[in-house]
Order: structure tokens, then sequence, then C-alpha cells
């Protein structure tokens, strides 16, 4: 069985894929997977489901969705559910089952591994799988407690990680073309993400386009300066110089 949190949640198993329509009882199994196999403690779980401000039978409620998530993961042959009581809270025992986003962090992982001995083909195809689990943001109308919007938050940044690591290896294979359009829509998405716009002026300058890459860092200035009163950081820097100054090491490709 393989448990997806890269979105809404989905558990499935061979060729289902089950959903679960309540949303407190969807929050509560998605915390407890986030936290899988620790215990998290009841008052977390009633922060996460309901807020500061829970209902008076609040425990009593819990009660009631844990044992309707455990008729939930029920399978034929199966003794104990994996989600156990275990003082002062309860535990997702994982077992030999799957979670999406470990497998993403693995993946993230190799695609590191790769685009640091230079294997830019295998580092590409590695951040294009991890990226592939990615469906929706996870439950963005229903987080009010810690640990999801914690988990939220790593998810966001893991995937843009992800993402510049990708494009540095596309840019390294010389696929500069085909990621302007996109480096665009990045950077206006994600304006204070230094690395973006030094990616975006690199793709431009090896498309010819040497005062649009001048432009955006010019852009990426302004924005920074208004934003944060910072000048940009080094990297940038390094790259609006070796563009003015047409440096040779700028068109250097790594053949695929």
């Amino acid at each position: 069985m393989r448990y997806e949190i890269m979105g809404p949640l989905r558990v499935v198993e061979e060729e289902r894929k089950l959903t679960i329509r309540a949303r407190k009882i969807e929050v509560l199994l998605t915390v407890l997977l986030v936290r899988a196999d620790q215990v998290v403690p009841i008052d977390q779980l009633i922060t996460e489901i309901w807020g500061e401000d829970p209902p008076r039978r609040a425990i009593a409620g819990l009660h009631v969705y844990v044992s309707q998530i455990r008729k939930f993961l029920r399978r034929p042959g199966q003794h104990e559910s994996p989600v156990i009581t275990r003082p002062p809270g309860y535990v997702l025992r994982l077992g030999h089952d799957r979670l999406d986003f470990h497998c993403f962090e693995r993946l993230v992982c190799e695609g590191r591994d790769h685009l640091r001995e230079r294997r830019y083909q295998q580092a590409t195809a590695t951040f294009e799988s991890a990226l592939d689990l990615w469906r929706d943001p996870l439950l963005d109308d229903v987080c009010h407690g810690p640990i999801l919007e914690g988990f939220q938050t790593w998810l966001k940044e893991a995937r843009l990680e992800c993402i510049e690591m990708l494009t540095d290896s596309r840019l390294m294979l010389g696929r500069h073309r085909e990621l302007v359009s996109d480096l665009y829509q990045l950077t206006t998405e994600h304006p204070l993400r230094e690395a973006l716009h030094r990616q975006l002026m690199l793709a431009l300058y090896r498309c010819g386009r040497r005062a649009d890459a001048l432009h955006v860092y010019q852009a990426a200035r302004k924005t920074l300066n208004e934003e944060l009163g910072l000048e940009p950081c080094r990297a940038l820097q390094d790259m609006q110089q070796a563009i003015l100054t047409s440096d040779d090491r700028l068109e250097l490709h790594v053949p695929a």
C-alpha cells in the first residue's frame, strides 16, 4: 500500500485509489502520516484538527475519528491496524507500506549526488521523477496546526530546491531555450529566489539575448532593494559581471 500526501490525501492499493471525504478525518490521517512511526500526542492532534478553539468534546470526537481511520485502513488478513494507541497519543506504523514524500526525499538525494558528480542526464531524470510525485498543495484550506503548516512549508521549499537543481542540470545539457519561459514564470511567482534569476540570466544569454539577461538582473536588484533592503547575492552579481564581459565560461556545455 502507498500513502500519498503530496497533494490531497490518497491511499493507493494495487489499482484502487482511495480518498477520504470528511476533512477532519483527512487532516488526522495526514498528521499521523507526516509523523509516521512517531507518537503524536492527543493535544497536538486536537490542535491540528480544530485549531486553538476546539469543541468541548474534542477528545471523544478524536477517538471516533481514529476508529473511522482504522476501519478505512483495514485490509483482509490484517490482524492489527497500522494506527495504534501509544500514550500520550497515537502512532501510525508504516511497516512495509510506502509514503510518497519519503520517495521524494530519496529521489532528491539521488539527483543531488548525480548533479555533484556531473552526471547531468541521470540527475535530470531523477529530479523529474521526484517532481512527478507532486500533485497539489497539501490541504491548503484546513491547515490549522503547526505540524501540517510546518510540513507544508517544508514541502514547498523542497520542491523549489528540486526545481532549481533540475534547472541547473538542464542548463548543463544545453537545454536553455526550452527553459526561458518556465524561468520567467518562476521568477514572477518567487521574486526573492535569486537562484532562479541567475538561471534565467544564463538561459537568456545562451539564447543570444544579452540585453534581456541584464534587464533581469536590474529587475531582481530593484525587487531585493525594495522588499528586503538588500543587494543581490554574490552569485547573481558574478553572473551579471560575466555577462557584461562575455565570459567564455558561460558558453561551456557539458555533452549529454
